[in-house]
C-alpha cells in the first residue's frame, strides 16, 4: 500500500522450514517445550471460543503446575499457533484475528520473569502484546511537589487530546474535594495494593507522604491499547523502577528554577499545613539531588516561565501541529487466516493461509518479521513487521508494521 517490501524479505523465501500445521492440533492447546519445562497454552471449549490458560509440566519431577501470569492475556480465540522464540519467550499467533491483535508473547524466562520469580518465589510467566515497530514510546514525568508537572501535563493533553494518555496511578491516600475516583487516581485499600503488589502487578510503587502510590500494568496497557501515548506521572523513586524495568520510555524531570521558588509555590496553594509543607519540602530536596543522578533521566528541564518549560517540552517530544494526526493507528481490514500453517527461518515467519470459516481458499499469506523486537513485559513487545505474500504475483506487498 504505498511501499514495497525490505529487498532482504524478496530473497530466500525457499529457506523457510514449516513448523505445524493449526488444523492439526484444531487449536485447543499448544505444547511448547522450554528446556526442561513444557508450557501449555489453551483450554476449553466453549463451543465459539478457546481460552488462553497457561500450565506447565515439569519434565525433571514429572509435576504440573500453574503459574503466576502477569499481564493481560489475549482474548479468546478461535485458536492459536505457539513458537518458542529466543528461548525465552513463545511467540502467539492467534487465528482469524486483525492484524493489530494476532501476535502476542508468553514471557517465560526473560529478564523480568526471572525477577519476579524470585520477589514472588513461585513459577511466574507473563504476557506481553506485539505492537508496531514505529510506535512512540511513553513519558515518564517526574519532579518534586509543587513543580508544575501537571499543569504541563494538563496543556499537553489539551493541545494533543487524540495523541496522548494519561496512566491513572493507584494510591491508598483518600480523595481531596472534586477528585474522581478512576480519573484522578484509582484511590484503594492498602492491603488490597500491598497484594497487588507482591503479586507483580504494578510497574512501579513508592511510599510517600505515608501513603502508597503506584502505576498499576493494567494503567499502562489501558492507554496503550487505546492507541494513545501514554503519560506517567510519578515520583523519582518510581522512575527508577521503571529505568530498571524492560519498559522503553522516554524521562524527564521537570525542577524549579530555585528551592525557595518551590518553597513559595508549595504555600501559595494554601492546601497543606505547616507540617505538611515541611514534608514536601525534606522530600523535594531529596528528589531534586536524586534527579541528577546519571542515567537516570534524559531530559532536565527548568519550569521557570510555563510557557517556556512548555515549548521545551514539546521540542522534546518531536511534536508540531500535526502530531496529534501522526500518532494516529490506522486500522487495516486484513485478518490472519482462521486456517494455516507456519513457517520459519531465523527470526522471520511465513504464515501459510488456508479456508476461511466458508471454506474458501485465502489467497494472501503474510510474513511476520521478528529480528528487531524491544521492550517486552510489563509494557508492549514493539519492533514487529508484518507483510503480505500475494501467490498471484509471488511478490510481498507491504501491508502493515506492528
Amino acid at each position: 500500500m504505498g511501499e514495497e517490501a525490505p529487498e532482504y524479505l524478496l530473497d530466500g523465501l525457499d529457506k523457510f522450514s514449516p513448523l505445524r500445521c493449526d488444523l492439526e492440533s484444531q487449536g485447543y492447546q499448544t505444547a511448547t517445550t522450554v528446556g526442561d519445562k513444557i508450557y501449555v497454552i489453551g483450554g476449553s471449549d466453549d463451543g465459539t471460543k478457546l481460552s488462553m490458560n497457561v500450565k506447565v509440566f515439569d519434565k525433571l519431577t514429572g509435576i504440573w503446575s500453574i503459574p503466576t501470569v502477569l499481564g493481560t492475556k489475549p482474548v479468546p480465540s478461535k485458536g492459536h499457533s505457539a513458537v518458542l522464540f529466543n528461548n525465552d519467550r513463545i511467540l502467539i499467533l492467534t487465528r482469524d484475528s486483525p492484524l493489530d491483535d494476532c501476535t502476542w508473547f508468553l514471557e517465560v524466562s526473560t529478564p523480568f520473569v526471572k525477577e519476579k520469580n524470585k520477589i514472588l518465589g513461585t513459577e511466574v510467566v507473563a504476557w506481553s502484546k506485539g505492537v508496531r515497530g514505529d510506535g512512540p514510546m511513553p513519558i515518564v514525568i517526574s519532579g518534586p511537589s509543587g513543580v508544575g508537572k501537571g499543569t504541563l501535563i494538563s496543556k499537553l493533553m489539551k493541545e494533543f487530546p487524540s495523541t496522548f494518555g494519561f496512566s491513572v496511578s493507584h494510591t491508598t491516600r483518600a480523595p481531596r474535594e472534586k477528585e474522581v475516583d478512576g480519573v484522578h487516581y484509582h484511590f484503594t485499600e492498602r492491603s488490597k495494593m500491598e497484594k497487588e503488589i507482591m503479586d507483580g502487578k504494578f510497574l512501579e510503587s513508592a511510599l510517600v507522604h505515608g501513603n502508597l502510590y503506584g502505576t498499576s500494568i493494567e494503567a499502562v496497557e489501558a492507554v496503550t491499547d487505546a492507541g494513545k501515548r501514554c503519560i506517567l506521572d510519578i515520583d523519582v523513586q518510581g522512575a527508577r523502577s521503571v529505568r530498571s524495568s524492560s519498559l522503553e520510555a522516554i524521562f524527564i524531570f521537570i525542577c524549579p528554577p530555585s528551592f525557595e521558588d518551590l518553597e513559595k509555590r508549595l504555600r501559595d496553594r494554601g492546601t497543606e499545613t505547616e507540617e505538611q509543607v515541611q514534608k514536601r519540602l525534606r522530600n523535594a530536596k531529596a528528589e531534586l539531588d536524586q534527579g541528577k543522578s546519571p542515567g537516570l533521566f534524559d531530559h532536565i528541564l527548568v519550569n521557570d516561565v510555563l510557557e517556556t518549560c512548555y515549548k521545551n517540552l514539546k521540542k522534546i517530544l518531536g511534536l508540531d501541529e500535526t502530531a496529534d494526526a501522526l500518532y494516529q493507528q490506522s486500522m487495516k481490514n486484513h485478518k490472519i487466516p482462521l486456517c494455516y500453517s507456519i513457517s520459519k527461518t531465523d527470526q522471520k515467519f511465513l504464515i501459510h493461509g488456508g479456508s476461511n470459516e466458508l471454506g474458501a481458499a485465502t489467497p494472501t499469506s503474510f510474513m511476520l518479521d521478528a529480528s528487531l523486537l524491544k521492550g517486552g513485559a510489563p509494557g508492549r513487545t514493539r519492533g514487529l513487521k508484518i507483510y503480505a505474500i500475494d501467490p498471484l504475483t509471488d511478490s510481498l506487498n507491504w501491508i502493515e508494521q506492528l
